[in-house]
């Protein structure tokens, strides 16, 4: 996988994910060009597009738009699925995601991207595996934070 791009109905990108070196001018125009794209097709229309060199795989999920841009060689139906099961995984974490958890947990978002897929490929099938460590992470994460507050907070002593 090239990339991976999350944009909600109106065209407002929510997450992006590139797995190859770019300029930011060149992930720009190409996100621009491919949500347009995207925006234009009808419903019923197939999820599977080919672009410049790349074939674009696409589905919706209530209102966000998960786009994917694989080799022309890759297999269109497998990245259908790796966009189901990252769906199924962000589903499982927040409880029936929406579009305002990918906004305000995006560093979560992430996280679970990148549990998931590793250099644009899969690195963990397992739902149940992907999930605990999420979990242990969201564990650490508790563990550290309260200890990190206090220790911000402390008065400041003039010596």
């Amino acid at each position: 996988m090239q990339f991976m791009l999350l944009f909600s109905r109106q065209g407002k990108l929510r997450l992006q994910k590139w797995y190859v070196p770019l300029s930011d001018k060149e992930k720009k125009k190409i996100t621009r060009e491919l949500v347009q794209t995207v925006l234009a097709r009808k419903p019923k229309m197939c999820s599977f597009l080919e672009w410049r060199d790349l074939k674009i795989v696409y589905k919706r999920y209530a209102s966000l738009y998960f786009c994917c841009a694989i080799e022309d060689q890759d297999n269109e139906l497998i990245t259908l699925e790796i966009i189901h099961r990252y769906v199924e995984l962000l589903d499982k974490y927040f409880g029936s995601v929406c579009e305002l958890d990918i906004i305000f947990n995006f560093e979560k978002a992430y996280f679970i991207l990148d549990e998931f897929l590793l250099g644009g490929e899969a690195q963990e099938t397992s739902k149940k595996n992907v999930l605990k460590a999420i979990e242990q992470a969201d564990l650490l994460q508790e563990q550290w934070f309260p200890t990190l507050v206090l220790e911000e907070h402390q008065p400041y002593t003039f010596e």
